[in-house]
């Protein structure tokens, strides 16, 4: 009998549901954020689970590794692209879980990327260097905003980049608009 796992992530702990493949509720449980306790929790599943579906969250990386190192078929599953919540008024890890699980047994999970261990660092290193990127702009054209909103003057931001810079005793160099 097949059988799919789906895992809630959370920051400190996860909730593990495990359907059969006539959706049934076969095993569910809250575990600490432990790779130890996941694997033993699953082991008696293992040659059953076609797939286990990891929410994608900040924190996947030492999960999926893992599961991935243990044998099992890990699905990356994309929040963002998943309507899963439209109509409903609870939703909780528990039902989260198993919802993840029915969607990959009834094949409209939408799945994210795995990013090979090697290149995670990089991309992660990248996308903290846009958002440092995008919150300076944010900042520039805010300050470039203002200035024109109280002198009633345009400003480039070259010039607004230029106003931090001291004088040789220590004062702020004057600006000549």
């Amino acid at each position: 009998m097949k059988t799919y796992a789906g895992i809630d992530l959370r920051s400190s702990n996860n909730f593990i549901g495990i359907l059969d493949e006539q959706g049934q509720r076969l095993f569910g449980k809250r575990l600490p954020n432990d790779l130890d306790s996941v694997l033993t929790n699953l082991e008696p599943y293992k040659t059953e689970l076609e797939a286990v579906v990891v929410e994608s969250t900040y924190n996947w990386y030492w999960l999926v590794d893992g599961l991935e190192e243990a044998g099992y078929n890990v699905s990356l599953a994309n929040p963002a692209a998943m309507k899963q919540y439209e109509g409903l008024k609870y939703t909780d890890d528990k039902s989260d879980s198993f919802f993840l699980a029915q969607q990959k047994l009834l094949g409209l999970l939408k799945e994210g990327y795995i990013y090979p261990k090697a290149v995670r660092p990089v991309r992660d290193l990248l996308r903290r260097r846009l958002l440092f990127v995008r919150h300076s702009t944010s900042h520039l054209l805010s300050l470039q905003s203002m200035i024109t909103r109280n002198l009633g003057i345009r400003i480039s931001g070259s010039k607004i980049k230029i106003l931090k810079k001291r004088t040789s005793n220590g004062c702020l160099t004057r600006i000549r608009w």
